[in-house]
C-alpha cells in the first residue's frame, strides 16, 4: 500500500466479520477515518465465540488453513500471527469414521497416506502422489495468478499472464468426474472430496479447479491457534485499533443512503455520512434491506437465481469426561454421500443419512473446558431455507446424537452438562444471511472468479462489498484477502476521477 493516500476519507463498514475486520486495518493505515458498525455485542460477525460455564466454543470456522495468507495479513502492519496467538500443527489433520465400521487418520505424511490409499485400491498410492502434484500446481497458479492478485471485474482477467495461466487449470466439469480419473474407491474419492464442504460446494457442482484445496489440505496442513479461532478475530481487531480504527458495537445498521454529500448509514434514528462505505453484510441482504429498492444495477432476479452454499445443524456441547477415539476434527461419513449432497442442493430436506463434522478443540487445547470435560462442536450440512422449528431440531438432535454413538462408539447423550442448538433460522435471522446460508454464495462454476460479485456495488458511487459472497470467496484466509483487495480498490478510485462504481465487467 501506498503512504497514507487516504487521510481525507471517512470510511464506515457495516459489519465487523473477518472481511470488515481486514479491510478496515487496511484503510486506516492508509490513513482514512475508519468507523465500523457491527449489529452484535462483539465483532467477528459468524466468526464468532459462545462461553458457558467454563467451556468455550468457536461458532463460525474451526479450521486454520493456508497459514501464509494469516502471515501476510500480519506482515503489512509489522506484526506475525505469533505476536496474538500460538499455532499448533495438528496430527492427524483428522480422522474419519465410516458408517460400516471402517476408519482412517488423514495426515500430511505423504507416505503414510499413500500407504492408506494403496491399501484401499492396487495403485492408488502413486495416483495420490500423482494427485497431489497436480493440486500443488493448481495451487500455485490460482493462488498466485487468482486469488492473491485483485480481480473482481472481467476485464481484470483480460491479460496475457492470465490467459498464459489459464491453460494450466481445469475449469470445466466436476470435481468428482476429475477425481474419478484418479481413484476408483468411493472411500478415497471422499478423502479428496470433503474440503469442497469448507466452499459451500458438493463433488457434482465444483469446477475441478478447486482440487487446489486437496493440497492446502493435505500438502499444507491443518493448525489451531490456542484459545480457539476467535483469538483471531481478537487479534485482528488490535491491529486495527492500532491504525485508529474506531469500532462500534451493538450497533444496527438500519439503511444504507446514498446523498449527494456522500452515503449516510442510518443507526438508530441518527445519520453517519461518509464518504465512502465498506458492506460487510451479504450482498444480497444489503440490496434486498439496507438500500433503496433498485438503487444497484442488476438484473431482475438476480439473487433468486444464485446457488447458495449449506447452513448448518449445529450442537455445541460441553461433556463430561474424555470422547476418545474422536480427533480434534473428525469427520463421519456414509459410505454413500450422495443422497445428503442431493438432500443440500437438488431436493432441500433434512438428510437421513448424514455426513456431519465433529470439532473437539479440547484435545488440543486445555483452555477451552473445564477439567475432566470436553469441548465438542457437532455440524451437519443441511440445504439453506428448510422450516427448523423446536420439534424438528429436537428430533434431529436425537438423530445425530444416535448415530455419532452408532459409528464412532462415542455416546454423549447421558454427559452433556452445557448444550447450545444453532439452524437455518439463526443464521438467516440473527445473522442476516439469505435463506439462512451458513457460508454465502457456492463456488460453482458460474460463481466462480469474476463471476461473483464485485468489491464495487454497480450503479452506487463508492459503496463497495467484502466478504465470502465476494472475490476471492469462502473461507478466512479468502476473507484476509478480500479486505486487502477492497482497501486496494478504494485507494485506486481515490486516487482517479470517476471510477467509483462502476459495473462489474
Amino acid at each position: 500500500m501506498k503512504d497514507a493516500p487516504l487521510t481525507t476519507e471517512s470510511i464506515g463498514i457495516v459489519g465487523a466479520g473477518i472481511g470488515g475486520l481486514a479491510t478496515a486495518a487496511h484503510l486506516g493505515a492508509a490513513g482514512a477515518d475508519v468507523s465500523v458498525y457491527e449489529r452484535r455485542p462483539r465483532v467477528g460477525g459468524v466468526a464468532n465465540r459462545l462461553a458457558v460455564d467454563g467451556f468455550r466454543f468457536d461458532t463460525g470456522p474451526s479450521w486454520y488453513l493456508i497459514p501464509t495468507v494469516f502471515e501476510r495479513f500480519f506482515e503489512q502492519f509489522g506484526d506475525s500471527p505469533s505476536d496474538h496467538y500460538d499455532l499448533v500443527q495438528l496430527d492427524p489433520n483428522y480422522r474419519i469414521f465410516w458408517d460400516d465400521g471402517d476408519r482412517a487418520d488423514v495426515t500430511t505424511d505423504l507416505e503414510k497416506t499413500a500407504a492408506l490409499f494403496e491399501s484401499y485400491e492396487d495403485g492408488a498410492g502413486d495416483a495420490l502422489r500423482r494427485y497431489l502434484d497436480d493440486a500443488a500446481e493448481a495451487y500455485d497458479i490460482g493462488m498466485h495468478r487468482f486469488v492473491m492478485e485483485n480481480r473482481s471485474r472481467f476485464r481484470d482477467y483480460l491479460s496475457l499472464d492470465v490467459l498464459r495461466s489459464a491453460r494450466g487449470l481445469t475449469l470445466l466439469g466436476s470435481m468428482d468426474d476429475h477425481v474419478q480419473t484418479y481413484v476408483e474407491h468411493p472411500k478415497l474419492r471422499q478423502i479428496l472430496q470433503y474440503t469442497l464442504v469448507f466452499l459451500g460446494g458438493s463433488p457434482h457442482n465444483t469446477p475441478s479447479l478447486y482440487k487446489l484445496m486437496s493440497h492446502v489440505d493435505l500438502g499444507l496442513g491443518v493448525y489451531y491457534p490456542q484459545g480457539g479461532m476467535y483469538e483471531v478475530v481478537e487479534a485482528m481487531k488490535r491491529v486495527g485499533a492500532d491504525q485508529g480504527v474506531e469500532f462500534h458495537t451493538d450497533a444496527e445498521v438500519g439503511d444504507i443512503v446514498p446523498r449527494a454529500d456522500g452515503l449516510a448509514v442510518g443507526l438508530g434514528g441518527d445519520e453517519y455520512v461518509h464518504d465512502r462505505v465498506v458492506c460487510n453484510a451479504p450482498p444480497a441482504t444489503a440490496e434486498r434491506s439496507l438500500l433503496p429498492a433498485d438503487a444497484v444495477e442488476r438484473k431482475p432476479g438476480y439473487w433468486d437465481d444464485r446457488t447458495w452454499g449449506p447452513s448448518a445443524f449445529m450442537l455445541y456441547l460441553g461433556v463430561e469426561g474424555d470422547v476418545d477415539p474422536l480427533e480434534h476434527h473428525t469427520l463421519v461419513l456414509p459410505t454413500d454421500w450422495d443422497p445428503h449432497f442431493e438432500s443440500i442442493f437438488e431436493d432441500p430436506r433434512w438428510p437421513d443419512e448424514a455426513a456431519y463434522y465433529v470439532n473437539v478443540p479440547s484435545k488440543t487445547d486445555p483452555s477451552v473446558a473445564p477439567e475432566g470435560c470436553s469441548t465438542v462442536v457437532i455440524l451437519v450440512p443441511i440445504a439453506p431455507g428448510l422450516e427448523d422449528g423446536a420439534t424438528t431440531r429436537v428430533a434431529y438432535r436425537e438423530q445425530v446424537l444416535a448415530d455419532l454413538a452408532t459409528t464412532t462408539g462415542v455416546d454423549l447423550r447421558d454427559r452433556i452438562v452445557v448444550e447450545e442448538m444453532t439452524a437455518v433460522s439463526d443464521y438467516e435471522q440473527g445473522m442476516g444471511r439469505p435463506q439462512g446460508t451458513a457460508l454465502g454464495l457456492a463456488h460453482t462454476l458460474f460463481q466462480t472468479g469474476p463471476m461473483r460479485p464485485s468489491h464495487r456495488a454497480p450503479g452506487i458511487d463508492d459503496l463497495y462489498y467484502v466478504g465470502g459472497d465476494t472475490n476471492p470467496g469462502i473461507g478466512v484466509p479468502m476473507c484476509l484477502l478480500s479486505g486487502e483487495h477492497v482497501a486496494e480498490t478504494i485507494e485506486d478510485d481515490a486516487g482517479a476521477t470517476g471510477t467509483g462504481g462502476l459495473l462489474p465487467f
